[in-house]
């Protein structure tokens, strides 16, 4: 069987660098056959020693320390921009006007002024462009997806969800640049609460309204450089934040990096007029659903074992029964973005396109913006 290559050059070589390049190298072995096999080209990092062992780990042919070579190779026609947030904007835009295919890490943009920027762009030209929101790549919440929207709860009433992390519960923790605003542009409002309100328009539908608060606990933190002084923390450490729903569904939403005992604690319940749902991230291969159908002497929580051959992309892996872990969401990311890519598909519904990012974008600039005044925001896309 003849597949043919289609050249990667990858943008970034840390945590999320990581994940990707995983992905990319791993995709066909569950995929076969595969749209194309990703051939992993070049990939860009600002410091030369830790980029140049980035390529040798991952599997890059050549590495560099000027973004621009990445996106001027010709053997490149994917870009994977894995970078902080305040390098989505430019570098993107400049990849999807000289031709490439682009795929960008969340949030899309550091507001949502730049997100419409791009989105634009990426609307006048012919290449394929998607948001790197790989949790609509877990099985469980494309099951979640599925119940909700052929409306087996019913009428939706109430959305709730907390994503807690503890990795800043130190106040000795660097001053890394998810704490400045200048890089970043918010804390877990664009970090973790990007992912959650994705979550929400994938799987519920839109939002109207939100009213929220934020707090920074830890004001100051050591330097990378020099742990000896510390810098101010321009970003939030935490949010909550009250959300109405188009549906007519209340909810809340509250994100941490505070939250001692959290490791990547991303939960959410949707409770509906004819059952419920409960999902979390630390346990991805399970989705709780409750229904008032049936006997009411067995009527109670089951817990789906989200493993079988008939749901979201799990036959391509093991046998019934047998899990899969985080990295394999990124499997399934990057597996549907080349076959998009490839085959000339749609990156909707299933996967985020740039307008998905652009509205996001515009609900977390209104929970910025409601932090700042004390008063419900409207959702205006």
């Amino acid at each position: 069987m003849t597949v043919k290559n289609i050249g990667v050059g990858m943008l970034g070589y840390a945590f999320m660098g990581k994940a990707h390049s995983y992905a990319f190298k791993n995709m066909p072995l569950f995929f076969w056959p595969p749209p194309a096999v990703p051939e992993l080209v070049s990939i860009f990092g600002r410091t030369d020693s830790k980029v140049a062992e980035a390529a040798q780990n991952f599997g890059f042919k050549k590495y560099t320390t000027d973004w621009h070579e990445v996106i001027e190779d010709k053997e490149v026609e994917i870009i994977d921009n894995c970078l902080p947030n305040d390098m989505h904007h430019d570098i993107s835009i400049e990849a999807i006007e000289a031709g490439k295919h682009v795929i960008c890490e969340k949030p899309l943009a550091m507001n949502s002024r730049q997100a419409k920027e791009m989105w634009d762009v990426a609307r006048k030209n012919s290449v394929k462009s998607m948001v790197a929101f790989n949790y609509r790549f877990v099985p469980a919440v494309g099951l979640a997806r599925e119940i909700v929207r052929s409306e087996r709860l019913g009428r939706i009433y109430h959305f709730r969800a907390r994503y807690l992390q503890q990795w800043l519960r130190n106040p000795n923790t660097p001053l890394v640049w998810r704490l400045d605003k200048e890089k970043a542009g918010s804390g877990p409002i664009g970090d973790l609460g990007s992912h959650v309100f994705d979550i929400i328009r994938f799987v519920m539908g839109e939002v109207k309204a939100v009213t929220a608060i934020s707090k920074t606990f830890v004001k100051e933190r050591p330097l990378p450089t020099d742990k000896m002084k510390k810098g101010k923390v321009s970003v939030e450490d935490a949010f909550e934040s009250i959300v109405e729903f188009e549906n007519g569904a209340t909810g809340t939403v509250e994100a941490s990096r505070m939250a001692t005992g959290r490791k990547n604690y991303n939960n959410f319940e949707i409770n509906g007029e004819k059952g419920s749902i409960e999902f979390d991230m630390e346990r991805l291969n399970e989705l709780r659903f409750y229904s008032e159908e049936g006997d009411v002497s067995t009527i109670g929580w089951n817990n789906i074992l989200v493993t079988e051959s008939v749901h979201p992309f799990v036959s391509h892996y093991w046998p019934s029964g047998h899990v899969i872990g985080w990295g394999d969401t990124f499997v399934n990311e990057i597996y549907h973005f080349m076959d998009v890519v490839v085959n000339d598909k749609r990156v909707d519904p299933i996967g985020a396109t740039f307008e998905d990012g652009y509205k996001n974008n515009v609900i977390l600039d209104a929970i910025i913006q409601s932090t700042l005044t004390g008063k419900k925001t409207p959702i205006v896309f």
